[in-house]
């Protein structure tokens, strides 16, 4: 007993060491003891592309890049340059200089502005020289419908509701629907050119938009129109407050048949739109 013990002890156990299927070492159902060398080996052997991504021409930075502008894509990306720096050349062809310095030099007078003018300041301020006859007993707004010019329509219909609150009778003349209002102003005024809205209270001449606000926060505005007649509180029967009616003559063609000359002429009766005002509100 003792010598088979002498003699195991001596011996050691023969393993299978070679190997010969180098990819056997990612098995995991096998255990292998080898050598450093032949580690060595194996890792060499499995050291492919696809397991070394680090060193791979696709993760390479400047690698990537160069190929990205050698592609087509790289083509159309350096067009798409040369064709901001095309329109940038030519917007500095067109556009002044930003630079402070050259700025300073340039000396440019300022544009005067619609209210600076002396037929403006003369038509927004009150003139008790100018009136305006056959409405003492009421209040008289020139203004325009179109929307032409965003400030100036929106000051008419300001003014428009501010008296329209105060429930007393207004006649509101438009003259974008009848050229003779604009006539009938510009004699008044004594002026061809003018600011809208003109108003006339009792007859007096009042101003513009600002003129106006500005008596209405001053209170100057109620003690005004103290004593005009008070309008109905639903709208006009006639023309439901839009101040005009077609022609009956013409139906609003401005075309009338002359059965004696045998002509069609144009209708008297109606304006240049083929209307007519509203005999019960704009009498």
């Amino acid at each position: 007993m003792a010598d088979r013990k002498n003699q195991g002890a001596g011996t050691k156990p023969q393993t299978n060491t070679k190997i010969n299927n180098p990819n056997s070492v990612f098995n995991r159902s096998m255990t292998v003891n080898y050598s450093s060398s032949e580690a060595a080996a194996a890792a060499a052997s499995v050291n492919k592309p696809l397991y070394n991504l680090s060193t791979s021409a696709a993760f390479q930075r400047n690698g990537s890049i160069k190929s990205l502008y050698s592609s087509p894509f790289g083509s159309m990306v350096s067009a798409g340059n040369s064709f901001r720096g095309k329109v940038r050349k030519l917007c500095s062809i067109f556009e002044s200089p930003k630079h402070p310095s050259s700025t300073a030099n340039l000396q440019t007078s300022p544009l005067p502005s619609p209210k600076s003018t002396p037929d403006a300041i003369s038509l927004n301020t009150p003139d008790p020289s100018i009136r305006l006859p056959g409405a003492e007993d009421r209040i008289v707004i020139y203004f325009t419908s179109l929307r032409g010019i965003r400030r100036t329509f929106q000051d008419c219909h300001s003014i428009r509701m501010i008296f329209r609150g105060f429930r007393v009778n207004v006649d509101e003349r438009d003259i974008s629907m009848d050229i003779a209002y604009k006539k009938e102003l510009q004699k008044v005024l004594g002026q061809s050119s003018f600011t809208l809205p003109q108003v006339f209270v009792k007859g007096k001449h009042i101003g513009g938009a600002d003129v106006v606000k500005q008596f209405l926060e001053t209170g100057e505005l109620a003690k005004m129109v103290k004593g005009i007649p008070l309008r109905s509180m639903g709208p006009c029967e006639g023309c439901d407050d839009m101040r005009f009616l077609p022609c009956a003559n013409c139906s609003g063609s401005r075309k009338v048949f002359d059965e004696d000359d045998e002509l069609v002429k144009r209708c008297s009766d109606c304006n240049e739109n083929g209307l007519v005002r509203c005999p019960l509100c704009c009498s």
